[in-house]
């Protein structure tokens, strides 16, 4: 058992920031969460929920205080953009005492990312999820009103992973010795396809989900619809066409860090059932 530490966790409402919070918890660690609308944040109640801004590295100098660990993300402020703070934060950071910081990757090169991973006295750990298991939630609406997902690319392969294993990674590297100075490729225990993904949906929502694949012409108008900006749909062409080998690779980072194998898309989707039945009309033989 590890001593029990202080953990700040920035994006702490984010769809791992939750996680990281979560794992902490159960591990007996004490967190404050940073959000930027404290307000609204609906975290566990044995949380401190604190309010912050990364892109003003001074309004973190109080949620600093007293905290051994840190859980950066790398981007901020309403619109996401990439965070150009980073060197600030983590000079607040460390002359507050943090000896650990954990970076969840955000796709591409950041100015934060680089920062800590330049520094020699913190012992850090750079988060490289592959595809959350949490995405398929966008199909959510689209079961719940036709029984059917219409996706481009079904055969395309994901070692998509457990959110709560992304943070599972994280509050280790956070609280415990060995992890300074790694990057930590996580993925699920499985390679799927969509096919495979919507199959276990509908087997968790014990309903029958059509898949109807697109035409990348039918896609692209399908995600224009939807609101997708031009950079958001170029993404998801080049990710969804030509997923990238790391993507479609196995490793066993979630066991090698926690002790206790990954969790499968069978279980995400079982605790994620209802999302996929709400409202949806039931049909009698």
């Amino acid at each position: 058992m590890t001593q029990t530490q202080k953990i700040l966790v920035t994006g702490a409402t984010g769809t791992v920031g939750r996680q990281v919070v979560t794992e902490l918890l159960a591990r007996g660690h004490e967190v404050r969460a940073l959000t930027r609308d404290a307000a609204s944040a609906d975290l566990p109640a044995d949380a401190e929920v604190v309010q912050g801004d990364l892109t003003r590295p001074d309004s973190l100098v109080p949620a600093l205080e007293g905290v051994t660990g840190l859980h950066l993300i790398t981007f901020g402020g309403a619109y996401f953009a990439p965070l150009e703070t980073g060197p600030r934060i983590l000079e607040l950071a460390f002359a507050a005492g943090v000896r650990r910081v954990t970076v969840l990757h955000g796709g591409g090169p950041s100015l934060l990312e680089d920062a800590v991973r330049a520094e020699e006295g913190v012992a850090w750990t750079v988060l490289m999820p592959v595809e959350f298991m949490a995405n398929a939630l966008e199909w959510a609406e689209q079961i719940v009103a036709s029984d059917e997902v219409r996706e481009p690319f079904v055969s395309r392969l994901s070692a998509m992973v457990h959110e709560g294993d992304i943070g599972s990674v994280a509050a280790v590297a956070l609280t415990e010795e060995g992890h300074g100075g790694q990057e930590y490729v996580i993925t699920g225990p499985e390679l799927l396809t969509v096919a495979d993904k919507v199959a276990t949906i509908a087997t968790a929502r014990g309903r029958e989900i059509a898949l109807v694949e697109l035409t990348e012409e039918q896609a692209v108008a399908q995600w224009r619809a939807a609101g997708h900006p031009e950079d958001v749909i170029g993404f998801l062409l080049e990710a969804y066409g030509n997923t990238p080998e790391v993507g479609r690779t196995v490793v066993d980072t979630v066991e090698k860090v926690t002790g206790r194998p990954a969790r499968t898309f069978s279980q995400w989707a079982a605790e994620h059932a209802d999302a996929f039945t709400a409202h949806s009309p039931v049909i009698t033989a």
